[in-house]
């Protein structure tokens, strides 16, 4: 494991376009013990590596963690809603959502929601209506959109049927699962 956190920390610095001087300027250590450190030359404390997560934008978590043999996951289907979930193993909490469209959005206001969360999504096929407050946007395929859920929205089909994939943080995920119909994305 003290390999890999290692290399991953030399290439979450690479990634981030940064010298050895700049990573060791944002973790306030001197450049030659983090090139120490990413050549194995150096121990690695608990300390340095709060500091390095910290500094490279990421958890301590996420820069030790191993993998895992389950990386494969299966959907739970809701053939009432025609929506599969997933959720995310990585983040606790979030899920994809994949569902099929037929209806537009509601035209009444009353019936959009708003709940604490951020949603996103990207059209499969077809094209969606997202409503956004007294906003509309037309979001055709292989097209995304990305939105604070403490705006009143909706989504539904434009012109026939669509399908979206989305992914909900826990606290949108929440606010779809309170409103009483699972993972429905607000129409």
């Amino acid at each position: 494991m003290d390999s890999l956190v290692r290399k991953r920390i030399r290439a979450l610095r690479v990634a981030q376009g940064w010298s050895l001087e700049e990573l060791a300027g944002r973790a306030n250590i001197s450049q030659s013990s983090l090139s120490r450190i990413e050549n194995g030359q150096r121990r690695l404390a608990l300390d340095q590596l709060v500091i390095l997560a910290r500094a490279l934008d990421t958890s301590l978590d996420q820069l030790v963690e191993t993998a895992s043999d389950d990386v494969v996951t299966s959907p739970m289907i809701d053939g009432a809603h025609g929506l599969m979930r997933w959720p995310m193993k990585g983040e606790p909490g979030m899920s994809v959502v994949r569902q099929r469209m037929t209806e537009p959005p509601p035209d009444n206001p009353a019936r959009m929601r708003a709940h604490p969360g951020r949603e996103w999504l990207v059209v499969l096929s077809g094209t969606a209506t997202l409503m956004l407050g007294h906003r509309r946007f037309r979001v055709e395929t292989n097209q995304a959109a990305e939105f604070p859920t403490m705006l009143p929205h909706a989504i539904g089909a434009d012109g026939g049927p669509c399908e979206i994939l989305g992914i909900f943080d826990r606290d949108a995920r929440r606010g779809h699962q309170r409103d009483g119909d699972s993972e429905r994305t607000g129409d």
